[in-house]
């Protein structure tokens, strides 16, 4: 089967594909199950051909990686820029800090010794989505390449473009990548040892099930609606300038993203007002013009599904914005008169206020996701709330992000297990134990 690859803001089709048979797949396994017997021996060779050999590929190919991106998804091209740059600087930070995570950690005993060695688990399938090609890649990747495991990358069908390039900038045997649609990553997992996904939560559920009936380790990194919490005491004008960023970034494509603005009523009239005049300076445009911001949604049937929330929330209250050009929805923000559960993937901020800290708490935590959140006001007061909020990460008067020095993961139905940090480059290793009695 041939799989097409569509410009999102020219709808004009930029390449085609012939998807790989299971034999293939099966048969490019085996050559990186093969190759990961002798990259697992040496974490140094590992991290010096991880931080010099692919880094210099990213440095040396950044222009043209970013183009890719650009094309294949609609990321404006510097946001698509700044993506290759995040890898790079994550690829050196890695290679300098990881290593000391997988030593093994001694345990005092009565007799003889003992100890905890960290040992990787072989291959791990990579199953990972269109919104951020490069970035997503190489934040599960390398942590287990460190861990020496060797990767197969069946990316989306949407970017099959990247995906190819990724594969030349990584250069060796322990790292491949498969074109297959997406239903077909299924039969792939009995192959592996280990699979990490990132995507949408139904997705994930059947990627969980069978990973669990073959018996495989998997990490589940999954969708989010961040709330974005305004206390009183916030600087609503610092405030607003990261509502628009967390809101627009990538055309509001992202797991987390800002999505739920719950604002302290005492300002929430003020905290609109200025987000609605920040949101009308944007006007979305040519992804490949260095000055564009918001560009457009990754396909027609991301921006239908757009759309129709946006026709939902309309019903439920006031919209501002909403309109649409082929795949460029215009920044929007709504005031519905109840809750919209609803992840929102593109530029739609949904506001709702509130009068006590627990109406906030309970608030941001009226949703089945769980991944991210952010809270804006007196480090003091908001550090408060920070235990009581469901999610896998709380940031204070700082947009979530994802960082090489800190664990990236969810809960409830934003997943389970761990990205980046030493929990991170843990996910897909063997944790054993060793006994010796004298």
């Amino acid at each position: 089967m041939t799989i097409k690859t569509i410009n999102p803001y020219t709808e004009k089709e930029i390449g085609r594909y012939e998807e790989d048979s299971i034999s293939t797949v099966k048969d490019k396994i085996s050559g990186i199950r093969q190759a990961q017997l002798e990259w697992k021996k040496s974490i140094h060779e590992r991290i010096d051909f991880l931080g010099n050999v692919v880094n210099k590929n990213l440095r040396d190919r950044k222009k043209e990686i970013a183009k890719s991106i650009t094309d294949e998804m609609g990321k404006p091209i510097s946001q698509s820029i700044a993506e290759v740059e995040k890898c790079i600087d994550t690829i050196d930070y890695i290679c300098q800090h990881y290593s000391g995570y997988l030593d093994s950690m001694p345990v005092e005993t009565s007799t003889g010794k003992a100890y905890i060695r960290f040992d990787p688990i072989g291959v791990v399938l990579l199953i990972m989505p269109w919104n951020f090609p490069l970035w997503q890649v190489v934040r599960a990747a390398v942590p287990a390449m460190i861990a020496g495991n060797g990767i197969v990358l069946k990316h989306a069908s949407s970017v099959t473009g990247t995906s190819k390039i990724i594969e030349e900038v990584f250069e060796t045997d322990v790292f491949k990548s498969i074109v297959l649609k997406g239903n077909k990553s299924l039969s792939v997992i009995q192959y592996v040892d280990g699979v990490s996904f990132t995507g949408s939560t139904n997705a994930g559920s059947l990627i969980a099930s069978e990973a669990g009936q073959k018996i495989k380790k998997s990490v589940l990194e999954l969708g989010g609606s961040d709330p974005f919490i305004v206390l009183a005491s916030a600087d609503i004008d610092r405030a607003v300038k990261n509502a628009t960023i967390g809101r627009l970034q990538n055309g509001g494509q992202s797991c987390i993203a800002s999505k739920r603005f719950i604002v302290d009523s005492r300002i929430e009239k003020e905290f609109g007002q200025k987000l609605e005049e920040s949101f009308a300076n944007i006007t979305p445009g040519d992804p490949e013009d260095n000055s564009t911001f918001l560009g457009p949604l990754s396909s027609s049937d991301q921006s239908d599904i757009v759309t129709e929330q946006v026709s939902t929330l309309k019903s439920m209250g006031k919209v501002i914005g909403g309109g649409r050009t082929g795949n460029l929805i215009e920044p929007t923000i709504a005031y519905p008169g109840k809750l919209f559960y609803n992840e929102i993937f593109g530029p739609v901020a949904v506001i709702k206020p509130y009068k006590t800290d627990k109406e906030a708490i309970d608030l941001a935590n009226d949703s089945p996701y769980g991944l991210g959140a952010s809270i804006w006001g007196n480090p003091e007061d908001a550090e408060k709330l920070a235990s009581e909020i469901q999610s896998g990460m709380v940031y204070v008067n700082k947009l979530v992000a994802s960082d090489p020095r800190v664990p990236f993961g969810g809960t409830k139905n934003s997943g389970y297990g761990r990205e980046l940090s030493q929990f991170g480059v843990r996910e897909f290793t063997n944790i054993k134990t060793v006994w010796i009695e004298k």
